[in-house]
């Protein structure tokens, strides 16, 4: 099993859209890239922590690849925007790629060159080493499959019937 944890927008629409499809074994929602360990949810949307909203994805490689990941990933965002996704804005918000193994962000930034051609410059997701993801709080945890009409930014229907489990 491998792993990445995305950064998106609001972590409960990135986890809902990765947890529907094949090749995805686990996810949770969390914290990552911020000034101090364990914050909280209200710290990090008040700006005392400087943490994005996160997902952790664990993924089978053999059912789908990194690229898939990155190809679902740039389906659900706009890879174009700062600290904004949707309706959401902060820095909180803010889009980015954490590797738990930095030895793929070659294949990571090579994915990107080809998926964006010649609008790679104008990406604003950032890559970077996992150094620091923390669970959210579990209320956090599934939030929309707990609160089916819950605010999602991201359009679950992007996956296509065969992507699904």
């Amino acid at each position: 099993m491998k792993s990445i944890v995305l950064a998106g927008g609001c972590f409960w629409g990135v986890e809902a859209y990765f947890d529907q499809l094949k090749g995805v074994t686990e996810t949770s929602v969390g914290y990552v890239d911020g000034n101090r360990k364990n914050p909280t949810y209200r710290e990090v949307c008040d700006g005392t922590c400087t943490h994005a909203e996160a997902c952790r994805v664990v993924y089978d490689e053999n059912v789908l690849s990194l690229e898939g990941v990155l190809e679902h990933f740039f389906r659900i965002i706009n890879p174009f925007s700062i600290n904004r996704q949707g309706n959401d804005i902060g820095f909180q918000y803010r889009s980015g790629i954490y590797l738990d193994d930095m030895s793929e962000k070659d294949r990571v930034i090579a994915y990107m060159k080809s998926y964006f051609k010649g609008d790679y410059d104008d990406v604003q997701v950032i890559i970077r080493e996992n150094k620091d993801y923390e669970l959210a709080e579990e209320n956090h945890q599934k939030y929309l499959k707990k609160n089916p009409f819950g605010y999602c930014h991201v359009n679950l229907g992007l996956a296509k019937k065969e992507e699904r489990k």
